[in-house]
């Protein structure tokens, strides 16, 4: 299954195929090579082949929406009407949504067929879908190696070809990574561009949804459906959205990128600078000038990120406590005993361990030394930024500093595990969009390239990546998968 969203967008309209014959395939994809990575937590069946039925309903009347009949996946913390929305953790196991989330809102108006609901990293904590209470996803491209995370499932289900396209969320790189590492197109659009409203939140300031495809060209149309002022949500921005599909195809020519000199230091694998430079010399034969330029505060990054996120899910885990919904213990003696039994339960190590630290940050004597302090050094990567951009219009680099590792390499270290976002977590204190796309192997694992734009410029990005993409095939290359 190669086709993209538009591909079979433009193939339903001519009536080469029905939605629910394409669903059908898409289904008994999910069937056969599912058990084996792994990518999907609920698989919606008799949802999709009604939605189909409707769909090919209204394509026949000339009624069709711009996704009508297009099956796409969602990762399993956006809330699903009637369906369950596990965020991949215990304590949500037996969660049935009772109402869509804006994203899922915008995607049903629009007309896709829902296949399911994809792994994912428990809460959205994680960087290599191994922290789910379903298991670990599988990268498509060697089953023994990680996906990324948080939004593995999503990345590895449209690399494998169980989906044409799927939505994930961002927090400190959860688009990004993933799709480097599973060889696919993923944008996280600037904070605010895309409603958090029936998002299960991680990091408020820092959770933003996006769109994973194998193209720029894919991005940009499920992107379109994704956008939009959403009055539910307070967050969300009244910046007019772009026709992101009509700016594709402007060219490149004259176009300022900027290297940042620290993405291209020690801790990257020379063999994905070397993939990355070929990249960079395609770029440059379209008419690109390629500028070097410096980011001095991304060392900080890390730390600050981890104060920030970890601060902000104490207080938005606080809500799971086996009073209203979700798990509950067996049993319990008293409130207390309910409340600690419950989570104690119910939460994952890693979700674990980033609740206590965010509530140690935020406890009185230590809020002003960690949490304050992380805020100021928030705003300092920011106006790295802001000064980067008075001198170019995008800034490349790599999206990770190494490819796939193996399952199981870095459970024991988390602090090796965090620094897999070393060049996606900055993006997100900053509210910027950001997007990586396939441009070469390393020992026959993907490497992403990361563009980065200034806000709400994701036009600029979708254009700049197409560019890439229609002089370049990686992001048509396929693994050859084991049922």
């Amino acid at each position: 299954m190669s086709l993209g969203v538009n591909e079979i967008r433009r193939g339903l309209a001519k009536g080469k195929f029905s939605s629910v014959e394409i669903t059908r395939d898409y289904l008994a994809r999910i069937a056969r090579y599912n058990p084996t990575l792994n990518c999907f937590i609920s698989v919606t069946d008799e949802i999709a082949l009604a939605q189909a039925r409707a769909a090919d309903a209204a394509l026949a009347k000339g009624n069709a929406g711009t996704l009508t009949g297009v099956p796409l996946a969602h990762k399993d913390l956006f809330c699903t009407d009637g369906v369950r929305t596990s965020c991949a953790s215990r304590i949500l196991d037996n969660f049935i949504a009772p109402y869509d989330a804006t994203v899922v809102a915008n995607f049903k108006r629009d007309g896709a067929v829902m296949l399911g609901k994809t792994n994912m990293d428990e809460f959205a904590m994680g960087s290599s879908n191994e922290n789910s209470y379903y298991g670990s996803v599988a990268n498509p491209w060697n089953t023994g190696h990680v996906p990324g995370g948080s939004s593995g499932g999503s990345a590895a289900a449209v690399a494998a070809g169980l989906a044409p396209g799927a939505t994930g969320t961002d927090t400190g790189g959860s688009i990004r990574q993933p799709a480097a590492l599973c060889g696919v197109t993923g944008i996280k659009p600037t904070y605010g561009r895309v409603s958090r409203y029936g998002m299960i939140a991680y990091g408020s300031s820092l959770d933003q949804g996006g769109p994973f495809a194998r193209s720029a060209e894919d991005c940009a149309l499920l992107l379109q459906t994704m956008s939009g002022f959403d009055a539910r949500d307070s967050t969300s921005s009244e910046q007019a959205v772009p026709d992101f599909g009509a700016a594709l195809g402007r060219g490149i020519d004259g176009l300022r990128i900027g290297l940042p000199k620290e993405y291209f230091a020690d801790g990257l694998d020379g063999r994905i600078a070397a993939v990355i430079e070929t990249a960079i010399g395609e770029l440059r034969r379209l008419g690109a000038d390629i500028r070097d330029i410096s980011l001095p505060n991304t060392r900080l990054s890390i730390p600050t990120y981890y104060v920030v996120a970890m601060a902000e899910c104490s207080s938005n885990l606080a809500r799971f406590d086996g009073v209203r919904f979700g798990y509950r213990c067996e049993n319990p003696v008293d409130l207390e005993d309910l409340y600690k039994r419950s989570r104690g339960e119910g939460f994952g190590a890693e979700v674990k361990r980033r609740i206590m630290i965010g509530t140690y940050a935020l406890s009185a004597g230590y809020y002003d030394a960690y949490y304050l302090k992380a805020q100021q050094l928030r705003r300092m990567i920011k106006d790295d930024f802001q000064q980067a951009f008075t001198d170019v219009d995008l800034i490349l680099g790599p999206t990770t500093p190494e490819v796939a590792f193996r399952i199981g390499a870095k459970t024991d270290d988390p602090v090796s595990m965090y620094l897999q976002d070393i060049y996606t977590i900055s993006l997100n204190l900053a509210g910027l969009p950001g997007m990586s796309l396939p441009v070469g192997f390393v020992d026959g694992l993907p490497v992403g390239m990361q563009l980065i734009g200034n806000y709400f410029d994701e036009a600029g990005l979708l254009n700049a990546a197409h560019s890439y993409q229609q002089v370049t095939d990686w992001h048509l290359q396929a693994p050859e998968l084991e049922a």
